[in-house]
């Protein structure tokens, strides 16, 4: 059964996630996080993307994304999951797919939806019980939103 055609959108916001095959751990430390982290700033750059929010959780991701043409959106997620993988394989000599399947998404009004779905992101640590608070997770855009931490990944929405 062919996968249906995905819904892009020009001039629109994306809430992207997915999650380790059969829900296994991506990150297994703290270079791993580093790493996707290091690719994300790549790959934004390359195809024009544009980053709001995001999370790393030990077993799936969170982006919120703006990109300038709604047709690079699948290949900067192809090159930064793809990357990942590989990287995550040749790391752990391990072979085979590490992501459950392509990628989600959600597309969302800029102006109506985007500053919630960035706390929505940013709490996932603490609905997951792994900190009592966003500013304890080192793993996500919050400590670069409050505190100015890692500035040159993450891009101010202009929401008016």
């Amino acid at each position: 059964m062919p996968r249906g055609a995905r819904i892009l959108v020009e001039n629109a916001c994306y809430h992207i996630f997915n999650r380790g095959n059969q829900k296994r751990s991506i990150f297994l430390d703290a270079a791993d996080y580093q790493r996707y982290l290091f690719l994300l700033k790549l790959y934004k750059s390359k195809y024009k993307v544009k980053l709001y929010g995001w999370c790393l959780m030990p077993n799936h991701f969170h982006l919120i994304v703006e990109p300038k043409h709604s047709e690079t959106l699948e290949k900067f997620m192809q090159s930064l999951t793809q990357t990942y993988t590989f990287s995550f394989n040749r790391k752990y000599k391990t072979t085979g797919r590490l992501w459950q399947g392509r990628f989600k998404h959600r597309v969302m009004e800029k102006e109506k939806y985007l500053i919630d779905c960035i706390f929505y992101v940013e709490a996932n640590p603490v609905r997951a019980g792994l900190v009592d608070t966003p500013s304890k997770y080192p793993w996500s855009s919050y400590q670069t939103r409050i505190f100015g931490h890692g500035k040159r990944l993450l891009d101010l929405p202009d929401c008016t």
